[in-house]
């Protein structure tokens, strides 16, 4: 077994929804991104990669490549689901937290659950996702942006 953990942050920028394990949240603002701009898939690929000392999600999706612009992060989820495969390994749990002051995550997250198990090729009780504010404290709590943290164990197959 293996334990890895990943976060990611993203600004606010022009927009009326974003990103969220897949899921679009309407929201006041987009985020600004090379891809999606999903947090909560980020943090998660970050995790998993992590967790088999593999880096991060920009080495293996470079920002500055222009295959990913506009990408859907599910494309990464999936991709890094194949990596864990290759060498043996697949999700055994993930714990996501999305911190942010709004949009309200509680009503979409288990949607979000649903579609990364479904990535991911887990049972539904395997991924968790929650959410928590900064108690209008730092970027998030002034409503700047919008971060996520993800913790896995990864289990041979």
């Amino acid at each position: 077994m293996r334990i890895g953990q990943g976060y990611d942050v993203h600004a606010f920028g022009p927009g009326d929804h974003v990103m969220l394990g897949g899921v679009r949240v309407p929201h006041t603002h987009g985020v600004i991104a090379h891809s999606d701009g999903d947090v909560v898939i980020h943090a998660l690929c970050d995790a998993l990669l992590g967790a088999l000392a593999l880096g991060d999600i920009g080495r293996h999706f470079p920002p500055n490549d222009e295959r990913w612009r506009g990408a859907d992060s599910r494309t990464f989820l999936r991709a890094t689901r194949q990596m864990l495969e290759e060498r043996g390994y697949r999700l055994g749990n993930a714990d996501i937290t999305v911190i942010c002051e709004a949009p309200k995550v509680g009503p979409h997250a288990d949607a979000m659950r649903v579609l990364l198990a479904d990535a991911m090729g887990c049972e539904l009780d395997c991924v968790s996702v929650k959410a928590t504010t900064t108690e209008k404290l730092g970027f998030t709590g002034r409503r700047e942006g919008i971060a996520a943290m993800a913790t896995v164990l990864v289990t041979p197959l």
